[in-house]
């Protein structure tokens, strides 16, 4: 792999506030004036949101946002793809001409050490086939993860992949749900039951949710891949508070982003039990919170 930062692909829409936030905070990790970006802003749903809509680019085309990175590039869309597509598509673009990407939301606030961590794992695990993607959000559990650790399938809160990986993305959803039904694993793929992602996957099939991160983790997930994590997060979410379509906030999810310290340290590959349960039982404290908003909380569309 490249010396060079991978790139990085930010997703907005009509937030300018919190483009504004996770630009800030991508500005503060030291790789940032190596790295290219790539903010993909997706067009308005309505006359209404014209106008948060061109706040939103505004804010992309500045010369502040110009001179925190090595170079800038704003693809723009003049009508609504939503958030699915335009993730899909942009991943897909960057992907065509780099070897790895690093993905982010405006709704995501990274430590400085983000940027750092991404970059060692994409070259850390470049080669292991295993290995699908590196992830920075981990969630809050009461008991202390390893520095690092792997789990079966993906996420989608901070996270970057190559080009080998991202070829396992499928978007199928009704083929993954027949596969994941023929495969014996729903009970594991919903963590033992404390969170239905399979019924998610269901409501992306119907149309009820526009969500490509259930399809990338049921993607990974199937064909037995590992993401890499961080032991603290690296990623706060900010769009939490009610400005996204489908907020809500989760208990395991209330978390502050981190620090890691580099260089990163080669782990077996293989995927960490204990953090398993550990995200399990902190889903399963989550059961105040009705399954149907964490539902589309996890897959929320723009």
């Amino acid at each position: 792999m490249s010396s060079e930062p991978a790139p990085v692909a930010l997703f907005a829409y009509n937030r300018p506030d919190h483009l504004r936030s996770a630009l800030t905070a991508l500005a503060a990790n030291p790789e940032a004036r190596r790295t290219a970006l790539t903010i993909f802003c997706d067009g308005p749903r309505s006359e209404e949101e014209k106008h948060r809509v061109a706040q939103v680019r505004q804010v992309a085309h500045s010369s502040d946002v110009a001179s925190m990175f090595a170079q800038v590039a704003v693809e723009e869309r003049e009508t609504n793809a939503g958030l699915s597509k335009s993730v899909i598509e942009g991943v897909s673009m960057l992907l065509d001409t780099h070897p790895s990407v690093i993905v982010v939301e405006d709704d995501l606030v990274v430590s400085p050490s983000f940027l750092g961590f991404m970059n060692a794992g994409l070259t850390e695990y470049q080669d292991a086939e295993e290995v699908v993607s590196i992830h920075g959000f981990t969630m809050k559990t009461e008991q202390t993860l390893p520095a690092t650790f792997f789990i079966r399938g993906s996420d989608c809160w901070g996270w970057a992949t190559w080009d080998r990986g991202w070829r396992v993305f499928d978007p199928d959803g009704r083929g993954l749900l027949q596969r994941l039904d023929a495969s014996g694993e729903v009970d594991e793929f919903d963590f033992w039951g404390t969170f239905p992602y399979r019924q998610m996957l269901i409501d992306q099939i119907e149309g009820r949710v526009d969500s490509w991160a259930i399809r990338w983790y049921a993607s990974a997930f199937l064909g037995r891949k590992l993401t890499l994590y961080p032991g603290q997060s690296l990623v706060r979410n900010i769009g939490q508070e009610g400005s996204g379509t489908h907020s809500t906030l989760l208990d395991s999810h209330d978390v502050m982003e981190g620090d890691f310290p580099l260089p990163l340290s080669r782990i077996d590959i293989q995927e960490s039990q204990e953090a398993r349960r550990a995200f399990a039982r902190a889903m399963a404290g989550d059961r105040g919170v009705s399954w149907l908003s964490r539902l589309r909380r996890r897959g929320r569309r723009q």
